[in-house]
């Protein structure tokens, strides 16, 4: 039997706790089902010492339990579900949970967030938090005066190697190609960086460290004549070679840009249609920021809360 709600809000991160904050608190008896991972990204991330509200820091995973904990107060029904399919052809819109439960929804707030791609590195994960990271702007403040290294020869690349220039002693952009991807401005910043080494041709095989990174290992010119191993000491490891927003389910209906984030009215969560909104990273590829995310969840509750009473629902 088919499950009946005005608000369900699919994701459990910032974006997603908060609009439970606030549907709760306009009476919309939120339902939000918190993903394959609750509490989102954050909840792989030690230390958040960017978010507004913790003076001393916060871990990730004790930050989104008060999120959680908050929109409880209000009561938010949060549940354990993942969202498996979608069909958002007319209201009210059709959401399955765990391919098997249907929920009827008159708003949906889409908060499903975006997954950093990773080299597939089993040390990745080893050093996840203790060294390895997908976000300079979270975690560059970590390695004030140390070096680092940045994987990737993009635009997003480029932008973390000079934020992380203004704050570590040594910055190397590893780049697998012979080239890098980034505009030609980019380039042209990065080339004039004293901090950044470019170290083109090179790949990843390994990273090295007693409990916390403090080296990679490299292949330089894999499958050339002159192949060589390379080892340099850094302290941390950053990736950036882009992200994978978790929207496969609503391609169908809403419109996404070529990675595959969903398209919303600028300065709105709106997507293209009337009572369907996205929040957080799933709709952002510019800042993919906790306080961001945060703050769209708030606007996507807000717009919600509008809508149902524009349509008396």
């Amino acid at each position: 039997m088919n499950e009946k709600v005005r608000c369900l809000i699919i994701g459990s991160g910032p974006a997603g706790y908060t609009a439970a904050i606030y549907a709760s608190r306009a009476n919309l008896s939120p339902v939000l089902y918190e993903g394959m991972q609750p509490g989102g990204q954050l909840t792989t991330t030690t230390e958040v010492e960017n978010f507004p509200g913790y003076p001393s820091g916060v871990t990730g995973p004790e930050m989104m339990e008060d999120l959680k904990k908050q929109a409880e107060r209000f009561g938010a029904d949060i549940r354990f579900g993942m969202a498996t399919a979608a069909d958002l052809s007319a209201a009210p819109y059709k959401i399955t949970i765990d391919n098997e439960k249907v929920i009827e929804a008159e708003t949906v707030i889409i908060a499903t967030g975006a997954d950093a791609k990773y080299l597939g590195l089993p040390d990745e994960k080893k050093y996840s938090g203790s060294g390895v990271s997908a976000c300079a702007t979270c975690d560059g403040f970590f390695y004030r005066n140390r070096k680092v290294a940045v994987v990737g020869g993009g635009d997003t690349a480029a932008e973390e190697a000079l934020y992380l220039s203004n704050i570590a002693e040594k910055v190397y952009m590893i780049i697998r190609k012979d080239y890098m991807r980034a505009s030609k401005i980019m380039q042209e910043r990065v080339f004039a960086n004293p901090k950044i080494e470019i170290l083109f041709e090179h790949e990843t095989e390994g990273l090295t460290g007693d409990k916390v990174v403090q080296g990679v290992n490299l292949v330089k010119r894999r499958g050339k004549p002159d192949e060589e191993k390379v080892h340099y000491e850094i302290d941390g490891f950053f990736l950036a070679i882009g992200h994978k927003p978790n929207s496969d389910i609503f391609k169908d209906y809403l419109e996404t840009d070529d990675v595959g984030y969903i398209k919303v009215v600028p300065g709105t969560p709106r997507t293209s249609i009337p009572g369907v909104f996205a929040s957080g990273d799933v709709a952002d590829p510019l800042y993919r920021q906790a306080v961001t995310a945060a703050a769209t969840g708030c606007m996507a509750a807000i717009e919600a809360e509008r809508y149902l009473t524009e349509k008396g629902l």
